[in-house]
């Protein structure tokens, strides 16, 4: 189906940024949302961002503000921007993907780590 590997991930500096990339293959014309979850130890699963392919966009309230998301245009490639890092927003990054109907055959990368420390 869709095939994803993200990059970008490292070791920042607080206050520091970061920007991921997470690079679609396969059947991409059927594509409708990608976005990045995290996830890390002793916390939930989280949904950062997601952009839709007709542009909308959610952020969670934890990162509104210091994130961005976006895309090429074809549709290829999805980038995560954050800016401000905080030791809290050390986690495994990983990038999402679905087709219509939502939930019936997600894709999944597995995951760049961000580690936020000094």
């Amino acid at each position: 189906q869709v095939q994803l590997v993200e990059s970008g991930g490292g070791l920042v500096q607080p206050g520091g940024s970061v920007t991921l990339s997470c690079a679609a293959s396969g059947r991409l014309f059927a594509m409708y949302v990608m976005g990045w979850y995290r996830q890390a130890p002793g916390k939930e699963r989280e949904l950062v961002a997601q952009i839709t392919r007709d542009d909308r966009i959610t952020y969670a309230d934890s990162v509104k503000g210091r994130v961005t998301i976006s895309r090429d245009n074809p549709w290829n490639t999805v980038y995560l921007q954050m800016n401000r890092l905080k030791p809290e927003d050390t986690a495994l990054y990983v990038c999402n993907a679905d087709s219509m109907p939502l939930g019936r055959n997600p894709s999944w990368g597995r995951g760049t780590q961000v580690i936020v420390s000094s």
